[in-house]
């Protein structure tokens, strides 16, 4: 062997064994160390648009209930009542006049998470209103989209967040050009998916299948073809055809650029990962957001997200040759891992599969999923 072959890393790096995708175990752990304890993407701002609006979602083991305030801003809480546990709101969304009433003994919450009556409350003059409202989460808001965390010490959103697109894209600025908060909602599609998160994430990073299921996004970004994902690269941004107008399923003309690109970022695709649950995809005409929901250890629900300018939107342009373009990607990548996911329990794949030199970097993503685990933590074979 030469001393170049000795030198030279291997073309092969082992994956995650297979358990770490099918064993209820693993995904509790995740749901305790990863989903409860980082910043989780819950919903966009804009969808509670009214005081007394709320949305509640899972958020690991919690429901989380996100609400507007008389005021006009939002707070977060766990959707649990403080008196016997049951959850106070039992609809996904909806909107309410001033208060949120438990639909089981009746206690009732401000907006704030006050407890304000009960039955015989009145009577009961030593209750602490305060010390037992509803409890609060951590909020903030970003790219337009609210953001919580259960833990009692949430990690620097500007270090784990917001520094997650600085990494990706090698400046600290680039994504805020794009002005997703002042963006409008064109498209909105759920689907829900019987594979394991990771699966979902693992296929974002990596376009080593993109020539074989994704014509149409090889088609507007050719390079892809080649297997290398805009994100194995920092700050690198896949560049449309020569031919394509726009991202648009026929790489036909979209929709005017967004204020304030620099000229570099026109005709270029960029993909961000957050972890652990959201995808951003930036062009130069509209912003694509993924927000995943973790709910079984083979199922997730992905929301997506399309966000034009505002006037196009207003408008009532026809956004569906842009929309259907990563509809058929989604469609094309959940079915991919709605395949791998039974080869999970095989035992052709119990000490995990491979990822060759184009997909390395997902080696980052298993490092970071192992670290948040624990060192002490090994599932059962």
């Amino acid at each position: 062997m030469t001393a170049e072959a000795v030198q030279r890393p291997p073309s092969l790096l082992r994956t995650l064994p297979g358990r770490y995708y099918s064993e209820p175990a693993v995904f509790l752990r995740e749901q305790e160390r990863i989903f409860e304890t980082h910043w989780f993407c819950v919903l966009r701002g804009a969808d509670l648009d009214r005081p007394g609006a709320f949305r509640t979602a899972q958020v690991g083991r919690e429901s989380v209930l996100v609400v507007r305030t008389g005021g006009g801003a939002l707070r977060a809480f766990l959707n649990v009542c403080r008196h016997r546990g049951a959850r106070v709101c039992t609809e996904e969304s909806g909107t309410v006049r001033r208060n949120l009433q438990c639909p089981y003994h009746a206690w009732t919450y401000d907006l704030e998470g006050r407890l304000v009556a009960a039955p015989n409350l009145v009577r009961m003059p030593d209750v602490d209103r305060e010390e037992r409202g509803l409890l609060r989460v951590a909020l903030r808001e970003w790219l337009g989209y609210v953001w919580v965390c259960l833990a009692e010490e949430p990690p620097s959103f500007e270090e784990t967040v917001v520094g997650a697109a600085a990494e990706r894209l090698g400046d600290p600025g680039a994504v805020d050009r794009y002005g997703a908060a002042g963006l409008a909602l064109g498209r909105r599609i759920s689907y829900d998916v019987r594979a394991n998160w990771k699966l979902i994430v693992e296929n974002f990073m990596e376009c080593y299948h993109c020539a074989t299921i994704h014509p149409e996004l090889t088609h507007v970004l050719p390079e892809f073809a080649k297997g290398f994902a805009a994100q194995y690269y920092v700050g690198h941004g896949a560049e449309f055809a020569p031919d394509a107008e726009g991202f648009t399923v026929d790489g036909g003309a979209g929709f005017a650029r967004l204020a304030g690109l620099a000229r570099e970022q026109d005709r270029r695709y960029y993909a961000i990962t957050v972890k652990p649950q959201v995808f951003v995809n930036l062009v130069p005409d509209h912003v694509i957001v993924h927000r995943m929901f973790p709910l079984a250890v083979d199922r997730t629900v992905v929301e997506c997200d399309w966000l034009y300018a505002p006037e196009v939107v207003a408008s009532d342009a026809d956004v569906s040759r842009s929309v259907e373009l990563f509809h058929r990607v989604n469609v094309q990548d959940f079915d991919a891992c709605e395949r791998t996911q039974p080869a999970m329990d095989s035992r052709a794949y119990r000490h995990g599969g491979v990822l060759v030199p184009s997909e390395h970097h997902i080696r980052g993503f298993h490092e970071w999923v192992l670290a948040r685990l624990g060192p002490g933590f090994a599932p059962e074979s």
